[in-house]
């Protein structure tokens, strides 16, 4: 499938002009991310519309939103890592401003997007910094796509969806959301875009499904963090870290599962020592 990519432009979308993507530098001006006409990029990819901007130059890095984020979400991880980095940030589908499709979401579905518009954008390979939902996929690309993955960091990644994965309290409200979107959508509500609230939740609740067997194909290093006061429990961070051969942990003490936003330079500043250092660790043992 012809892969189209067009630039974004405050007040209408300019049909069927095809560029090269656009990069800038963050500190040049204040960015309104997700709205940004200077680099905002759209592109075909399998049959839905995704929008994707890029920033910075050097080593490709790929930043990766949870379920309830976008590319907004992002922001203090845009503006460290442009610095050093070439960074793509993309909306996945039914976020921001990329369509949601016919399909359900699942995971591998949006994995097979980001290495979609990584072969549109003719980068081999790139570090994967993913959190939350964002995290899963990032252990996916590595699982199935290990040609285009440097190093992953997997922040709150979980591989099972249940309560030996995540807390009840976490899981259960997932359960309640889908539920509401479900009657919702019966009664026709249009007070919200229910569909998406719907399948957002779907997609936690049944997956995803990763075993140890899939961790053991995992070639690349791999970073793999939470924190102390996470919705993921620390036991199953410590199994995804332990079925990695090229793993280290981190967790971050004092801290929940959204410490990207509420403190980012703790955050930023382990990851990019990480993604910096040659892999270590098993010489220790």
């Amino acid at each position: 499938m012809k892969k189209k990519c067009f630039k974004l432009y405050p007040l209408i979308l300019f049909s069927f002009l095809f560029i090269d993507t656009i990069t800038a530098q963050p500190d040049s001006y204040s960015i309104p991310y997700v709205k940004n006409s200077e680099v905002g990029c759209y592109i075909n990819m399998n049959g839905v519309l995704q929008y994707y901007e890029v920033y910075g130059h050097g080593e490709p890095l790929v930043l990766i939103h949870g379920n309830g984020g976008s590319i907004a979400y992002m922001k203090p991880q845009i503006e460290f890592f442009s610095k050093s980095y070439k960074v793509v940030v993309m909306d996945c589908r039914g976020r921001g401003k990329s369509e949601l499709g016919t399909d359900s979401l699942t995971y591998m579905q949006m994995t097979k997007d980001i290495a979609g518009i990584l072969d549109y954008l003719r980068i081999d390979s790139a570090h994967i910094v993913g959190r939350s939902d964002g995290g899963i996929i990032s252990i996916l690309l590595a699982i199935y796509y290990p040609q285009k993955v440097k190093k992953v960091v997997a922040f709150a990644a979980n591989l099972t969806a249940d309560t030996n994965a995540l807390y009840p309290s976490f899981f259960k409200s997932v359960i309640r959301d889908r539920k509401q979107a479900d009657e919702m959508l019966a009664k026709n509500d249009t007070s919200q875009n229910w569909k998406i609230i719907q399948q957002r939740n779907r997609l936690m609740e049944f997956q995803p499904n990763i075993s140890a067997k899939d961790l053991h194909k995992i070639k690349c290093p791999v970073l793999v963090m939470s924190t102390d006061r996470d919705i993921v429990r620390e036991e199953h961070t410590m199994f995804i870290y332990r079925n990695i051969k090229q793993s280290n942990l981190c967790f971050l003490s004092g801290e929940d599962h959204y410490v990207t936003t509420n403190n980012p330079d703790l955050f930023n500043s382990i990851v990019a020592k990480y993604l910096t250092k040659p892999y270590s660790g098993d010489e220790l043992r």
